[in-house]
């Protein structure tokens, strides 16, 4: 049992203090040492946003080099798997697997354009010509509704002419484009420049991607080499912790994505709904985006089937509800499995946030960017622990080892 201080003796005090497991887990022989370092750190927060022009090329460097690199690391672990199988089982060096991969890759690309897009981009002009005739049918079918069902006199009570707001609907959006092609007009100086930036970092794309493959392997080794050595277990740990959540998350979600535009498209095929294959694509793309993603994708085609039939609609439930229940009790569990450990209302979250602060590139690099944080999170909070642990005296107030908090979110 510990001992109280001598009155007389501040020197004992202080090193009764430093004893504390409390002290001792901050660091140093009191809590001026911790309060020094926060004012530190706020200093330097201070300074940094009064110096903030310094940084400004640095930000102009990462934002032309996210895109190519976004894009080249996504191919990279859709294309390591293939190119281990190359190298591994077929025994073919892995600069001519990756010379392979890339001819591959080129012969789809042709193939998607020249057979592919031209269709996709005639069903694409076809739709936005017939859309608004479509949304002022719905709304014209909606009035009938509301009109000869129970709801008639509370709808009535509202006025509500639905000739009248259609045609100042349709003028306000007339006016809208209007407004926002003479806008593209005038600044069409700026839409190349930005078109140009973004066509050479597509460019880098292949030659980031032939490195990426190469030599992408080796990178985490050479950081870890520049660690001090007592950290390079742990590093090593957060890079493969790190790299199996980013390569089980694109590889799942762009296979899962694929299923579920080639299911649409057949659904729709069978159920002889316009634009079939025009609405699996984007059920396709917009299912990257976990839970919001199939709203966005089945709203034109709701709108479709209602001014088509009631039928049609009853139709489309049918198809959408078989894609959903396949996808969600067979493909993914098959596919991606729990890889992530993430609660649904933590990417409702994750998603509102990321697209809040950074649009659509945010809604789609959301999730995975979560995971890598997560993966950070959990072992820092890990080494919390041990830290913690390692200075408290008393046994049962041990925190627990990391295995019990494989769930947190």
């Amino acid at each position: 049992m510990r001992q109280p201080p001598k009155k007389n003796s501040l020197r004992d005090f202080w090193s009764i203090r430093s004893a504390s497991p409390i002290v001792g887990f901050l660091g140093g022989q009191s809590t001026l040492f911790v309060l020094l370092c926060l004012l530190l750190i706020g200093l330097i927060i201070l300074i940094f946003t009064q110096v903030s022009f310094i940084f400004y090329p640095i930000r102009v460097f990462f934002s032309t080099v996210v895109l190519p690199m976004v894009l080249a690391t996504i191919l990279y672990y859709l294309m390591r798997p293939i190119l281990r199988f190359l190298e591994v089982r077929l025994k073919i060096p892995r600069v001519y697997g990756i010379l392979i991969l890339f001819l591959a890759a080129a012969g789809l690309l042709t193939l998607v354009i020249f057979l592919v897009l031209p269709f996709l981009r005639e069903q694409t002009i076809n739709l936005f010509d017939e859309f608004p005739s479509y949304f002022k049918q719905l709304i014209l079918d909606m009035d009938l509704f509301f009109r000869t069902s129970i709801f008639a006199p509370v709808y009535e009570g509202f006025n509500f002419n639905v000739n009248s707001f259609l045609d100042s609907g349709f003028e306000s959006i007339g006016k809208f484009f209007t407004e926002t092609i003479g806008g593209i007009a005038s600044g069409v100086t700026s839409f190349i420049s930005a078109l140009t930036g973004i066509i050479l970092s597509l460019f880098t794309v292949p030659l980031i991607l032939f490195y990426l493959l190469k030599e992408g392997e080796k990178l985490p080794q050479m950081i870890l080499r520049m660690l001090p050595p007592r950290l390079r277990d742990d590093a090593s740990t957060i890079f493969r912790d790190a790299d199996k959540q980013i390569s089980a998350y694109i590889q799942g979600q762009i296979l899962v994505a694929i299923a579920i535009g080639i299911m649409v498209s057949i659904g729709f095929l069978i159920i002889k709904m316009k634009y079939a294959l025009l609405l699996g694509v984007l059920a396709m793309f917009t299912s990257i985006v976990p839970y919001l993603g199939p709203v966005i994708a089945i709203t034109p085609a709701v709108i479709i089937a209602i001014v088509t039939s009631p039928f049609m609609l009853v139709k489309l439930a049918i198809v959408w509800t078989i894609v959903q229940v396949v996808e969600g009790k067979f493909i993914s569990p098959q596919i991606m499995g729990k890889s992530l450990h993430i609660h649904p209302i933590t990417i409702i979250f994750v998603l509102l946030t990321a697209g809040s602060l950074f649009g659509v590139a945010g809604v789609i690099l959301g999730i995975p960017s979560y995971a890598l944080l997560k993966v950070v999170a959990t072992h820092a909070f890990h080494l919390f622990t041990l830290r913690y642990n390692r200075f408290e005296t008393e046994e049962e107030m041990y925190y627990d080892t990391l295995e019990n908090y494989e769930d947190i979110e």
